[in-house]
């Protein structure tokens, strides 16, 4: 089981120039997160916090009881990180499985040849010698297989086809353990909708959001809004107006993550008090 706290983390580059600023977030065992936030958010950055490739300038980071920067090989075995760019050696798959499956205690051929099968991989195939797409799904599939506790995927579906894509959905929910923590960060956010059981969003180098879709639906709708309707955001569609609004009547709506996410944007403030108990406005 991994539990991931983060405490009043911040990261600066050069010239005190800040990345993430005060961040706290605690990660439950057992979820599907979506990683969400505009580009140079820091959603990179905080994934490399947390796998201990950087190492916070302010704050505690703790993931099941380990410091990620001290880079213990105990700690280490325990996740993947998954990076959006694959930069692998010029050899041949089986190969390259060879040299990363020994490290992972519990990694399962079954499962690589799963999903090895599902992408119709060529084991025999040297990574310099097939496409971006064909490697991201090679280590899509070494992600899967090592079934650590905590799995890192950073734009895991960017450059995969439509077909692809749905496999890797396929794949995700018959091999994401009860007992696997999987954030995913990505701007796909359509590829997310049916998988994650709760949404991170991060805004202006801040945690604006980290609940649960049920806590989204009881707190918000998503649906078809009349004009003189009160909402946090709107936009028109070919089927009329939609939006998301504070769910005053117990109804039931489906959580929109592109709603979601534009509300949150838009409106940081207000979505963050509505979680936390605080005074909201509306658009």
């Amino acid at each position: 089981m991994c539990m991931i706290t983060i405490q009043d983390v911040s990261l600066f580059y050069k010239h005190n120039k800040s990345i993430l600023e005060n961040i706290n977030l605690k990660i439950l065992p057992g979820r599907i997160y979506g990683l969400l936030g505009k580009n140079g958010e820091g959603k990179t950055t905080l994934l490399n916090i947390l796998s201990g490739q950087l190492f916070p300038d302010k704050g505690i980071c703790n993931v099941s009881g380990e410091v990620p920067s001290c880079r213990n090989i105990s700690f280490l075995q325990k996740l993947f990180l998954m990076p959006e760019e694959q930069k692998m050696p010029g050899i041949k798959i089986n190969e390259y499985i060879r040299m990363y499956a020994p490290f992972y205690p519990a990694f399962s051929n079954e499962t690589l040849t799963t999903c090895f099968e599902s992408f119709e991989i060529d084991r025999s195939a040297r990574l310099d010698q097939i496409s971006q797409g064909e490697r991201k799904k090679v280590i899509i599939s070494l992600a899967f297989s090592t079934h650590t506790p905590l799995l890192l995927m950073d734009e895991p579906t960017n450059g995969l086809d439509i077909p692809s894509k749905e496999i890797f959905r396929k794949l995700l929910v018959s091999f994401a353990g009860e007992e696997q923590t999987v954030i995913i960060s990505t701007h796909q956010i359509r590829d997310l909708e049916s998988l994650i059981d709760a949404v991170i969003i991060l805004n202006d180098k801040k945690i604006i959001l980290n609940n649960t879709l049920d806590e989204i639906s009881e707190k918000l709708f998503f649906r078809q809004t009349e004009p003189d309707e009160k909402v946090f955001y709107r936009t028109s569609t070919p089927l009329g107006t939609i939006g998301v609004g504070k769910n005053c009547r117990n109804e039931e709506t489906p959580v929109s993550l592109e709603l979601l996410f534009n509300a949150a944007i838009s409106q940081p403030e207000a979505i963050s008090s509505l979680f936390t108990s605080k005074r909201y406005r509306y658009e």
